[in-house]
This record gives C-alpha cells, sequence and structure tokens, in this order.
C-alpha cells in the first residue's frame, strides 16, 4: 500500500525510516551518505526532512510490504525558487532490501507523479547514480536523460567518486 504521510504519522515512523534509509546505504546506495552510518544519523537525516515537511515544503510517501511493514518511501521537494513554481525534485526514494522487486518503488513513483500533478507541479528532476538499479525504472516511467556528471559523488564504502545522471519528466497538470 502506497500513500501520503503526514508529518505526525512520519514522526511515529521515523524509527522505520531511519532503517529504510540505513539499510539502503549499507546497501552500496549513492544517497548522500558514507559507511558507517548509524541509525542515529538516519534519525537525524530524518528530522530535519519532517521539519521540511512540516513547513510545506517536502511531501513524503510511505510504502508498505505485504507483510504491512513500512519498506519504502521517497519525497517531493517542493522548495524551489519563486522562477520555478511548476517544478518539484523526487527525492530519496528508498525500497528496504527485504522488499526489493515487489513493484513498491514504482508504485512510489507513481503516486508522487499524481501527487506532483495534482500540485500543479509539471515539471520533475532527480539524480541518480548512472547504472543505479533506479536507472532503468526511471527510464520506464518516461524519464529523460538530461547528461551525466562523471566523477561526481563517492559511494558509501568509499572508493573512486562515480558519475551521477540527471533526468527530467513533464507531467500533464489535472
Amino acid at each position: 500500500m502506497i500513500r501520503l504521510l503526514t508529518a505526525d504519522e512520519a514522526e511515529a515512523a521515523i524509527d522505520d525510516l531511519a532503517e529504510i534509509l540505513r539499510d539502503c546505504v549499507e546497501g552500496g546506495a549513492m544517497v548522500n551518505f558514507m559507511l558507517p552510518y548509524s541509525h542515529a544519523e538516519a534519525l537525524g537525516f530524518w528530522r530535519k526532512a519532517l521539519a521540511a515537511q512540516r513547513r510545506g515544503e517536502l511531501v513524503l510517501f510511505g510504502a508498505h510490504d505485504a507483510a504491512g511493514n513500512l519498506s519504502g518511501t521517497v519525497s517531493l521537494g517542493l522548495d524551489v525558487p519563486p522562477n520555478q513554481p511548476h517544478r518539484a525534485e523526487v527525492r530519496k526514494m528508498l525500497v528496504h532490501r527485504r522488499a526489493r522487486r515487489q513493484g513498491l518503488a514504482r508504485r512510489l513513483m507513481l503516486a508522487l507523479h499524481e501527487e506532483a500533478a495534482r500540485l500543479h507541479r509539471t515539471l520533475l528532476v532527480l539524480d541518480t547514480g548512472q547504472h543505479s538499479e533506479a536507472e532503468p525504472l526511471y527510464q520506464a516511467l518516461g524519464y529523460s536523460l538530461l547528461g551525466v556528471m562523471p566523477a561526481y559523488s563517492l559511494p558509501p564504502g568509499g572508493g573512486t567518486a562515480q558519475p551521477c545522471a540527471f533526468y527530467y519528466k513533464f507531467l500533464n497538470a489535472p
């Protein structure tokens, strides 16, 4: 089941959100964090995200797996400059490794698209590691590659900086 999470619901599920983020980082997801990555650090990230949500700068979705566990999330960033009110950013598409290959990421993105259109956001942007597991999903959902920045960020375990792919998608507003 996919649904919008209110700030209060997200606060109540903050440990689950932190576990999803921690698991993704430990699994190698290039989502801005380095190993070792603790539950406490993940809680700190989510507290900042929830503050942005309470300010109306972020919309947060939750995905529950077949067993009813909160196992995935994605955010729609609405904090854009005044001359870009038609744009939003896809942020932190995360699915716990135990719940992958169940279609949660696709359903999260479709719900995000619906909400973005409802909010009259007609241009979505995102970035992901080039050749990441998420890249084929974004392409299948109609995102267009804007370009690739070489040596953009380090993988969580360190090493050589990896390329990042930047994508965009136009939506039809309701």
